[in-house]
């Protein structure tokens, strides 16, 4: 093989690897059977969700998963695969799920989150869950819900009390008044 193209080969290795190391999550999805306008309409819908997609040789990406420590990953590397790349744990699979849900002809394989490989169920159920700063949001009510609570409670009982203190108030003056 000439030197130039095996140096290319490493170079995409290289940057498959990095890519499966530094990514949130990754998903593998075969595309075969979408049109250039749905491939199109899911770069689309990735490019909104900061998720970028590539389309690689089996075997580079293979060797890719072993020199990141992704062996497993191997065993969905066959047929036409698109690999997508998330900044965060459930953005790739957010958006490759739902896009599978319209189109059946896309079928997620499996792929890498959190730094574990996972199958096409796992990808599924991580569809399901919000973004990271819904996530966040979520997180952000949870805890607010407890000190809004309290601090219900407190104003609550300082208007009791000071509407309490203020209804005694006249009652002595006029007693006192009154003696």
């Amino acid at each position: 093989m000439n030197q130039a193209v095996l140096e290319n080969k490493k170079t995409v290795v290289a940057e498959i690897a990095d890519k499966l190391k530094n990514s949130g999550s990754a998903v593998v999805a075969e595309y075969r059977g979408l049109t250039v306008a749905e491939v199109t309409e899911l770069r689309r819908a990735m490019l909104a969700e900061h998720v970028e997609m590539k389309v690689y040789k089996n075997t580079l990406a293979s060797k890719a998963a072993d020199e990141a420590g992704f062996g497993d990953l191997k065993n969905v590397l066959t047929g036409p695969n698109a690999i997508a790349f998330g900044e965060d744990e459930t953005a790739a699979s957010r958006v490759m799920a739902q896009f599978a849900k319209k189109h059946k002809a896309l079928i997620l394989k499996g792929g890498v989150v959190d730094g574990k490989v996972v199958d096409a169920k796992t990808i599924d159920e991580l569809s399901k869950l919000p973004n990271r700063e819904g996530m966040l949001s979520m997180l952000l009510s949870v805890l607010q819900a407890p000190v809004s609570g309290f601090a219900r409670a407190v104003n609550a009982l300082a208007e009791q009390r000071s509407g309490g203190a203020g209804a005694e108030a006249p009652k002595e003056e006029a007693a006192e008044a009154a003696a």
